[in-house]
């Protein structure tokens, strides 16, 4: 009898993957959803007007990017004040602003956190540059520095020439890699003499 109920189960196994072996392969499932495109080198960066701070506490005016036009203008998309990594992005433009940016370039550091976490942390870091605060993300949507049901922005930067496009585009920023900070510099001093 045993034998019998191995042999029915062995029988049932091989016509089971045979089957299965026949059975034509499903497609994929497609990848989850994707946030919006980000403008590629060469497109014009989409223009803005957000509101930002300092140290000093928030200016009085927007800053626009229209009005940075003849300036060379990096964008960097942070996930949020404090965090790890965004210390040590941030720390490192502080550190090195003199060398990485230098005159006529304009960084603008850009997170969901509010212009009263902006200035403190600025106070606190001694930041020399100020930080758009994007509360509702509507900036990082525009330049596809979103992914759907995040809460905060991926790690993106952005060199915008002095005409107003945009020269160069980093859509995963990596703050421990030296060449990443390397690459950076080299296109900020390309746009800057363009």
């Amino acid at each position: 009898m045993r034998s019998s109920v191995r042999l029915a189960i062995a029988t049932l196994f091989v016509a089971a993957s045979s089957a299965a072996a026949q059975a034509p392969v499903a497609a994929a499932a497609p990848a989850g959803p994707v946030g919006p495109a980000a403008p590629a080198a060469g497109e014009m960066a989409p223009d803005f007007t957000a509101p930002w701070a300092d140290a000093s506490g928030t200016r009085s005016a927007p800053v626009s990017l229209k009005s940075l036009r003849g300036k060379v203008v990096v964008l960097a998309f942070y996930p949020l004040d404090r965090s790890g990594g965004c210390t040590i992005e941030l720390s490192k433009f502080r550190d090195d602003y003199a060398t990485l940016f230098g005159e006529n370039v304009v960084v603008l550091p850009v997170s969901v956190d509010s212009l009263e976490s902006h200035t403190s942390w600025a106070k606190d870091a001694k930041f020399p540059f100020s930080m758009i605060s994007d509360t509702k993300g509507e900036l990082a949507t525009k330049y596809g520095s979103t992914r759907p049901g995040a809460k905060y922005f991926s790690r993106t930067i952005f060199v915008i020439g002095k005409d107003g496009r945009i020269s160069y585009e980093q859509l995963k920023f990596n703050v421990q890699s030296q060449d990443a900070w390397d690459q950076l510099a080299q296109e900020i001093k390309k746009a800057k003499t363009s």
